[in-house]
């Protein structure tokens, strides 16, 4: 039986023994609970688009990808115009411009489980777009530092309940069966936008005003908001219960204070009193919204999920998974840019075939996915990905280019191959009422993945080079040094990532390892 997981009880969404994974029929788990609400089989039905009939579940991937690729481009892309801003706008406290964002993002991440339940997860998701949107069309019109991020924190108000809402949309309109195909969709923007970041953020900058940087969020924002209106469904929760005011407050200043430190510290130094008494506080509101969280019914943050094996296991492994791909995403413009010379652009293009690996391979990963479990793939690619930033740590100032390109590729396949069953089988054994609840965690895990891995790489850099110009002669080995050690530590994440990936049970997956093609009868 699986665990925690009630169906809907219909045809298409019902999860149901994988018998051809050979798992055999024990793990056939309960149709029939009384305790789910009852949410619309999304995937049993379509609706017209353009004159053409079109499965639900596509028109909720089509919005949710749009959304969640802007959301996601705009962490890197801004980075590329900091420079031009500042130069621009009179200020050396640009880096508030990224930093404003972040903390925003990390206050209202908590918070989106419950509105999604409260006042619906269309609702929701429609509201954040465009506090996002508008917030875009606001930075580029921004006059001073002080307004720029100002708007900064109203996108991300946007930012932080998109990702999260929309994920337990895409996943309400997936069935179990098909988790696999909703993950090789996400994999799309989450993965790819960090690679295309810096080559638009380059482009930009090179060719018109840093101002495009977030008006070009306006029109695409616009057109997923319009189709989205009318097309996507509604579903609340009745049971959702009263707004958690402690929770909201604790999660979001132990959330924020976190990420603040963790952004802060390699600049300030992490014996700064003030970066010290963030970090102290933050993770003594931790703590406390720890405990605060599970004693109260109805909680921001329903920790109680973390009890879920499954759900706390992929956890685990995308918080090391995406430290580590962030952080390598974030060394390797600073090693071809500021040791090799090249500029954003071009630095971008040499990194840009990552994303081409990581498309090739989670198409094959969502189709092995049924067949070998999520277990298997998940330890091979990030054991794989490991490898291969391991050969980073071999680069110098006069490593071709195109070797690099290679590897950035590589690494690409072997991300991709780890992803998509990361995501396929969070929320395996996820009830479908708690699936709002659930993406709020996992969302904040990510944030704190990020985060952590930009500050580990950033520190290191820190100790050996200049992150704001370019090392003198004197110093280029220094820098390199610098560079190869936080490689390394890249390495050391991923296989941690991989040691927890070891841990998962197919067994528990089993709702999402049934081909779609072939679903069992329901009895």
């Amino acid at each position: 039986m699986v665990p925690g997981y009630a169906s809907t009880a219909t045809p298409d969404s019902s999860p149901f023994c994988p018998c051809r994974s050979g798992l055999g029929t024990k793990l056939r788990p309960k149709l029939r609970s009384a305790a789910v609400t009852p949410i619309a089989p999304a995937t049993a039905h379509t609706v017209e688009v353009f004159g053409r009939r079109v499965a639900y579940k596509w028109v909720v991937a089509v919005v949710y990808v749009s959304a969640l690729f802007l959301d996601i481009l705009d962490m890197t892309i801004v980075n590329v115009a900091i420079p031009a801003l500042g130069r621009e706008l009179q200020t050396e406290n640009a880096e508030w411009v990224v930093l404003g964002y972040t903390l925003s993002l990390a206050v209202f991440i908590p918070t989106s489980g419950w509105l999604g339940d409260r006042f619906g997860t269309k609702r929701t998701f429609l509201c954040a777009l465009i506090a996002f949107t508008f917030g875009s069309l606001l930075c580029g019109t921004a006059q001073s530092i002080g307004q720029l991020i100002t708007f900064r924190v109203i996108q991300g108000i946007g930012g932080g309940m998109l990702a999260p809402v929309g994920l337990a949309m895409l996943f309400r309109a997936f069935p179990p069966a098909e988790r696999a195909r909703a993950a090789t969709v996400i994999m799309i923007p989450t993965l790819a936008a960090p690679a295309l970041g810096p080559v638009l953020g380059g482009l930009i900058v090179t060719n018109a005003s840093w101002r495009w940087i977030f008006l070009v969020n306006v029109p695409i924002g616009l057109v997923a908001l319009w189709f989205g209106w009318r097309h996507l469904q509604e579903h609340r929760h009745p049971a959702s219960g009263r707004f958690d005011i402690a929770g909201f407050v604790l999660s979001g200043t132990a959330l924020a204070l976190i990420v603040y430190t963790l952004s802060e510290g390699p600049h300030s130094g992490w014996t700064s009193p003030l970066v010290i008494a963030c970090g102290l506080v933050g993770v003594l509101a931790a703590i406390v919204v720890t405990i605060v969280e599970l004693r109260i019914p109805s909680p921001m943050l329903d920790l109680r999920l973390l009890y879920n094996r499954m759900f706390r296991q992929c956890n685990l492994v995308g918080l090391f998974s995406i430290a580590s791909f962030l952080g390598v995403t974030f060394v390797m413009p600073l090693y071809l840019q500021l040791l090799r010379g090249l500029t954003p652009l071009a630095s971008g293009l040499t990194t840009f075939p990552q994303a081409f690996g990581v498309m090739v391979s989670s198409l094959i990963a969502g189709r092995l996915y049924a067949r070998i479990g999520p277990r298997r793939l998940m330890t091979g690619g990030f054991v794989a990905s490991a490898l291969a930033i391991a050969l980073y740590t071999t680069l110098d100032l006069h490593t071709s280019l195109w070797l690099i390109r290679a590897l950035m590729f590589v690494r690409g396949l072997c991300m991709g191959f780890a992803f998509v069953p990361m995501q396929a089988a969070s929320y395996a054994t996820i009830d479908p009422s708690q699936t709002g609840r659930a993406s709020s965690i996992f969302s904040t895990q990510r944030q704190v993945g990020i985060s952590l891995g930009v500050a580990i790489m950033a520190s290191v850099l820190a100790a050996h080079m200049s992150l704001s110009s370019a090392p003198g002669v004197d110093d280029v080995h220094r820098a390199l040094t610098g560079v190869r050690w936080a490689f390394g530590i890249a390495v050391i994440l991923a296989l941690l990532a991989g040691l927890f990936a070891w841990f998962v049970r197919d067994e528990d997956a089993a709702a999402t390892m049934v081909s779609s093609r072939h679903p069992a009868p329901v009895s």
